[in-house]
């Protein structure tokens, strides 16, 4: 099937512009207008007209996240829920977008009018969807904010400020050394905004404190966390407490320690950034920092449809962290 990404190449275009000179959305000079013409006469290209029809709307909002490595499905599927539950409140249905990097994607979407806006997550500090996002040929809200937001609109969770509170809760209670368990490698990689900014809080609030850090991502499943735990026994044999940003390991984690020989809480303290339900859960009970998956799924839509009815919206609104303590954190040398 012929893709609107083989269009702009032929073309010598970007898909957004491929988007503008097949929607009419915005002013395209003739001369670029009739080469992608050309290039949809020479490839057959087809885009699907039904209800997204110019001037009418199609009553589906799109929901772009593209399943790569390292994105954790559970954490995914609370966030789809919430918005397919906020979309039905405004009479909408929910297109779910997953593959490769999602330029792609809503560059078809725009272009074919299958949804009336789009909801963008695992955002990265330089997401390649955003000159498309910024053109206006789609309505959109991001559930993450990239480095320079300038001219979007996003909504999430103030990571950065969840780092540092977990780690002034640690040193509260006294710990002097500290490590972040992260996401997996490729998250890092690909440098999403939400794991970024979550180590620059941590680091910044460990320096305030003159506390002993490291940060060390980790990937899924109970080897990877025994050689993890071993790790920081070996290089940080001071340390005392523990923040995870990775929740599958939570009780892997607390399960490599113990063979260690070191206990939750009574010689390191484990502070977690998850949902609530997950660390409650875990086998000792985890204090941490909830992601509130169901209220930025909800006001993700709420913002976008304020969009589509033509209401003022903010540029970033980021939801500040709250602590919940619970069984895992105790003071140093309890």
């Amino acid at each position: 099937m012929v893709k609107i990404t083989d269009v702009a190449r032929r073309a010598g275009v970007s898909p957004s512009t491929v988007s503008y000179a097949l929607s009419g959305k915005r002013p395209i000079s003739d001369a670029t207008r009739l080469r992608v013409q050309a290039a949809v006469r020479e490839l057959g290209y087809h885009a699907y007209g039904g209800r997204g029809v110019v001037g009418r709307r199609s009553k589906v909002l799109a929901l772009a996240v593209p399943m790569r490595s390292g994105v954790h499905v559970p954490v995914v599927t609370r966030f789809a829920v919430s918005v397919v539950t906020a979309a039905r409140a405004h009479d909408h249905d929910v297109l779910l977008l997953t593959q490769g990097e999602g330029e792609e994607d809503i560059g078809r979407v725009a272009a074919t009018r299958l949804a009336d806006g789009v909801i963008v997550m695992d955002v990265q500090l330089q997401d390649p969807r955003l000159p498309l996002l910024r053109s206006g040929a789609l309505p959109s809200v991001l559930i993450g904010v990239p480095a320079e937001p300038d001219g979007l609109t996003c909504v999430d969770l103030d990571f950065r400020a969840a780092g540092e509170l977990c780690v002034d809760h640690l040193a509260r209670l006294g710990h002097r050394a500290v490590a972040l368990v992260g996401s997996p490698p490729e998250v890092y990689v690909r440098r999403t905004a939400f794991a970024q900014r979550l180590v620059e809080g941590f680091t910044a609030a460990a320096d305030r404190h003159r506390i002993a850090s490291a940060v060390h991502p980790c990937g899924t499943g109970r080897g990877a966390a025994r050689a993890l735990a071993e790790r920081l026994v070996r290089e940080l044999p001071a340390l005392t407490g523990v923040v995870v940003h990775n929740e599958p390991l939570l009780d892997p984690l607390i399960d490599a320690f113990g063979q260690l020989g070191l206990s939750v809480p009574g010689d390191l303290s484990l502070t977690a950034v998850c949902p609530s339900s997950v660390a409650a859960a875990a086998r000792v009970p985890v204090t941490s920092v909830a992601v509130p998956s169901a209220e930025l799924g909800t006001r993700a839509v709420h913002l976008l449809a304020r969009k589509l009815s033509g209401g003022p919206v903010p540029g970033a609104t980021l939801l500040p962290p709250r602590l919940t303590e619970r069984a895992s954190t105790a003071p140093r040398g309890a």
